[in-house]
């Protein structure tokens, strides 16, 4: 059996508090940049234009229909025989930009599903009033759809944190990689019960600020 939870806690919680930092850097890079992305994306798949509508749709569909691990495998493998210039990444940059896309991919239909959200008839009262499209957008639309993006937004952080566990594929140093560094002290279940313990109260610990800041914005209305 080997030494207990406790113990092996005692010992090494130095690496795993090292493995958690890495893991909220990498979820807080890739939900940050992919928001910035992912704004794009939404407005992209918002045009009239049938043409770069139907890209934003398939660029979408793309990543949320596959696996995170093959877009890594990918990123890591196809990149830099297709574009030689990208050899100059590291594997930790092929990994939070792999991260970054998926990222985006979601936070595009956050945002698009936050605007659409908004009532069509206040923007066509804004138009019939003279107000350009450019001012609706930012003075009518857009802070009622913050109201939907923000705590969607906060999700998306936390499935990114679960998510950067497949970071350690690729041996950069996050929560589930210390299992890997750990194993070569013969110690196999152990930290992978104290990596499952560290998830769940980071998760449940997110996921409460997450419920506080919903019931704040209800009460906003």
């Amino acid at each position: 059996m080997g030494p207990g939870l406790i113990e092996v806690w005692m010992l090494y919680y130095p690496i795993f508090l090292k493995g958690l930092v890495g893991t909220l850097k990498y979820a807080a890079i890739a939900v940050f940049f992919g928001t910035l992305l992912g704004c794009f994306i939404a407005i992209l798949h918002l045009s009239k234009n049938k043409i770069i509508n139907a890209i934003a749709v398939v660029y979408v569909n793309v990543l949320r229909g596959t696996p995170l691990l093959v877009q890594m495998y990918i990123a890591y493998f196809f990149l830099p025989m297709a574009f030689p210039v990208m050899n100059a990444l590291s594997k930790e940059q092929y990994v939070i930009l792999s991260l970054i896309l998926n990222s985006s991919a979601y936070v595009s239909e956050i945002i698009r599903g936050g605007i659409t959200s908004v009532d069509k008839g206040q923007t066509e009262a804004a138009r019939s009033l003279g107000m350009s499209s450019k001012n609706c957008m930012m003075q009518i639309i857009m802070p009622q759809a913050v109201k939907n993006i923000l705590p969607s937004l906060a999700n998306e952080y936390i499935a990114m944190i679960k998510e950067t566990s497949l970071a350690g594929t690729f041996m950069c140093y996050e929560l589930m990689y210390t299992r890997t560094l750990l194993a070569n002290k013969f110690l196999m279940w152990q930290p992978l019960f104290i990596i499952a313990g560290i998830y769940l109260v980071v998760t449940l610990v997110l996921s409460f600020f997450v419920k506080l800041l919903e019931k704040r914005l209800a009460a906003s209305d």
